[in-house]
């Protein structure tokens, strides 16, 4: 392995803080689950998951915090996800792809507009 300068050194070091500083959860108000339980992810979990951070990241949106949780027993309304913001409160979305979550991003948590046709009530 080849040795790395100190300047080699410190860049990476920076970018593995700003990696780091991406999952944690102060400063932001925006807070997004994906459900992953092993129907969500037969469903499609994973690349919803993975849409919703490359669009997080592609719009700059420090504020969001994206996390993964368990089955929320609607395993016919999966892949699941549930918005949480000040201006909306929580909302819940079901059978969410990947064009489904990149409207998240745009229309609900840039534009605090609900989308109505996937929204679905999640019994507590």
């Amino acid at each position: 392995m080849a040795k790395l300068s100190l300047e080699e050194l410190r860049s990476l070091r920076e970018k593995e803080a700003e990696r780091l500083a991406k999952r944690g959860i102060h400063g932001k108000d925006v807070h997004v689950v994906v459900c992953m339980g092993t129907c969500g992810i037969q469903a499609g979990a994973k690349v919803t998951l993975n849409s919703i951070v490359d669009e997080v990241e592609a719009h700059g949106l420090g504020n969001v915090i994206v996390t993964q949780a368990p089955c929320q027993g609607h395993c016919e309304e999966e892949p699941i996800v549930e918005v949480h913001t000040p201006q909306l409160g929580s909302i819940a979305y079901g059978k969410v792809d990947a064009k489904t979550a990149k409207r998240i991003v745009e229309e609900h948590i840039i534009g605090g507009k609900v989308l109505e046709d996937h929204k679905i009530k999640l019994e507590v």
